[in-house]
């Protein structure tokens, strides 16, 4: 199975949840700039500045600057004036960001040097920022191939956050520890047999066990990319885009 997968979760009903997903409250707010739209947007920063800082860095600029860039970026993404020009237009937070970033280092990236660091956006620490980066590959990857793949490795370790969330608020949290292993595609994985025996479970308990594991993975996965689309019907296209950037070489 793919890293990027649906795992057959059902959509939404009646987009019940779409309604109130982050990006969706962004784009209704258009010209308002109502309190949880700011909320969501700075919420939606907070997970995905990683993706932005890798870009940065891409593209040549030292820590050091990348670091107040994408502070300063983030800064003025969340600003008021920046918020009231969101118009209710479809598409992705991810091409919105990197629109938007794009724009900023070619117009004013001279004053993200003299912006400080605070001011409620999101703190951004420049060891663990740092850390990451230098773990990327070393081939020749545009700024924008990294971005990409950024954003879906952070939105993936978003999805299994979550997961594991939801295992310990159960009180499953080693049985998630086990299992966990299931939601990847990698072959040479501990036989079902075996790993029902660790568990003390019958081999049927176990497949049904890793089944809702999948399907709930599958059901986070659909969440999180609604987060960042403005459309329901935008998310099996992410979802096949997102499985396209994980599987690249």
């Amino acid at each position: 199975m793919s890293d990027v997968e649906s795992n057959g979760a059902a959509a939404p009903r009646s987009g019940e949840w779409f309604a109130t997903t982050h990006w969706s409250v962004v784009l209704a707010a258009g010209q308002q700039t109502l309190p949880q739209a700011a909320e969501a947007l700075e919420n939606l920063c907070r997970t995905y500045w990683y993706p932005l800082y890798a870009f940065v860095r891409r593209r040549g600029y030292s820590p050091e600057d990348a670091q107040d860039l994408t502070q300063g970026f983030l800064a003025s993404l969340l600003s008021t004036h920046a918020l009231g020009a969101v118009h209710p237009t479809k598409g992705r937070f991810r091409s919105f960001l990197l629109a938007s970033l794009n724009h900023f280092l070619a117009n004013e990236w001279d004053k993200a040097r003299t912006l400080k660091r605070g001011g409620g956006q999101p703190a951004i620490s420049l060891d663990t920022a740092e850390t990451r980066y230098r773990a990327e590959p070393s081939e020749d990857m545009s700024p924008d191939r990294i971005f990409e793949r950024q954003w879906a490795r952070t939105l993936l370790a978003q999805v299994a956050t979550r997961l594991r969330e939801d295992y310990e608020a159960a009180g499953k949290g080693p049985l998630f520890n086990v299992l966990q292993v299931y939601l990847s595609g990698e072959k040479g994985l501990a036989p079902y047999r075996e790993t029902a025996g660790q568990l003390g479970l019958g081999l049927d308990a176990l497949k049904k066990a890793v089944e809702r594991l999948r399907r709930r993975y599958g059901e986070l996965l659909r969440e999180e990319i609604a987060h960042t689309v403005s459309d329901p019907a935008e998310v099996d296209e992410e979802i096949r885009y997102l499985r396209s950037v994980v599987a690249a070489r």
